[in-house]
């Protein structure tokens, strides 16, 4: 199998209609993925270094947060820190408002959108300081990635955003642990496919570069996943 350029054969999780005992254990086991393979601390790396930064940060918004997990754990980073944050999280399948709905019911510094990110309102864009997606970059074409790079910056965003590195050793070790492990028929064809559909390092910096971005990272991070920050 070639890994030198990205797939972009549709995911089972990008059709319009899917069954929600099924989208609801996937989201299940991206929460156990994102937690043994590094997806949450990848962000929450990212999120720290652009807390670092000069520019304060007060909003975030999520796009295609799935579950709201990430949300979740930017949450009680923020309480353990002290640091005030509200999070907009978006996403254009209502089973997934109503999941993460429940999912985050604990937290009162939320409100769930459900639409396409560009549609959102004008007015709500001028308060999000960084815009963050897990694992929804590689859903995309290289255009809408950069039509995506080129919104955050023409709304003055910051981008933080985690997703995977293209690698062999990848492919194969997440199609033995779906194997194993999963009991979604989602999961097990989409974890593989989405190794195939993910990016090199240099793919990634050519898309920030064509949205107008000069500063700018791209870091690995384990397991085979690449932390992206933008600036304006």
């Amino acid at each position: 199998m070639q890994f030198q350029l990205r797939s972009y054969e549709k995911e089972f999780l990008d059709n319009d209609v899917i069954a929600t005992k099924d989208l609801y254990q996937t989201l299940v086991e991206l929460d156990v993925i994102n937690k043994y393979l590094g997806g949450y601390k990848a962000s929450l790396k990212g999120l720290k270094d652009i807390l670092k930064g000069k520019r304060s940060v007060h909003t975030i918004l999520d796009i295609g947060f799935g579950g709201g997990d990430f949300i979740k754990q930017f949450s009680r980073f923020s309480d353990r820190k002290n640091i005030p944050l509200f999070f907009y999280g978006v996403d254009m399948k209502s089973d997934c408002i109503r999941y993460a709905e429940t999912n985050l019911a604990m937290l009162n510094n939320t409100r769930m959108i459900c639409d396409d990110y560009r549609n959102i309102d004008t007015d709500l864009l001028e308060k999000i300081d960084v815009i963050h997606c897990s694992l929804f970059l590689h859903h995309l074409n290289d255009a809408e990635i950069i039509e995506l790079f080129r919104f955050s910056r023409e709304h003055g965003c910051m981008i933080l955003a985690n997703d995977l590195h293209r690698h062999w050793l990848a492919y194969y070790s997440i199609k033995f642990l779906t194997a194993l492990f999963s009991r979604s028929w989602l999961v097990k064809n989409d974890a593989c496919l989405s190794v195939r559909r993910a990016f090199k390092k240099s793919e990634l910096e050519s898309m920030l570069q064509q949205a107008g971005y000069k500063n700018y990272s791209v870091k690995w991070s384990w397991a085979f996943r690449y932390i992206i920050t933008a600036f304006e």
